[in-house]
């Protein structure tokens, strides 16, 4: 069985209204992205889609683990992400996106493959700094020796002069 098919939402025999549809994803949804930059992680992705007569409204709730880099010391940790996403799917001639948010598909269609969006949702669910979360105590969950390694150069680095008239201005 080919593993994107599931993302499939049949809804050409579906009546007007509110449908759900539940994914979840693994590692094995990631594979299916060749120049994905996430390969491990496990989330739950709802889609809540409102069937009208004329257009779709899928709404998608991402949730879950994904393995990403820590920037700070370049050890992989799980993220949760959470995320909440609109997409309207109108009906006319032709296939075209109108915008990031509403696309176009032929009138005649009777699925639609929801696989492409859920992997654009979750990784605008990503945030840009990637950094080890603090325990209850407040101590980070980055590599202590890449802590001190960092500490250490730190202090021995020197303060470029050509700063210093800036930091005058600062005052």
């Amino acid at each position: 069985m080919d593993y994107r098919r599931q993302f499939l939402i049949s809804f050409g025999g579906l009546k007007l209204g509110n449908h759900q549809f539940e994914f979840e994803i693994d590692n094995r949804f990631f594979e299916e992205f060749e120049y994905s930059e996430y390969k491990t992680g496990s989330l739950k992705v709802l889609v809540e889609m409102e069937k009208q007569q004329r257009m779709l409204i899928l709404d998608f709730s991402v949730s879950g683990f994904l393995e990403v880099i820590c920037d700070r010391c370049l050890d992989p940790f799980p993220l949760e992400i959470n995320g909440k996403y609109t997409l309207f799917v109108k009906f006319g001639s032709n296939s075209h996106e109108e915008s990031e948010d509403v696309i176009v598909i032929p009138e005649n269609e009777t699925r639609f493959d929801v696989g492409h969006y859920i992997y654009e949702y979750i990784v605008l669910s990503v945030p840009i700094r990637h950094v080890h979360p603090e325990n209850e105590d407040g101590v980070s969950g980055c590599d202590p020796a890449v802590l001190k390694k960092m500490q250490e150069i730190k202090v021995t680095e020197k303060a470029d002069p050509r700063w210093d008239a800036l930091k005058k201005l600062k005052k």
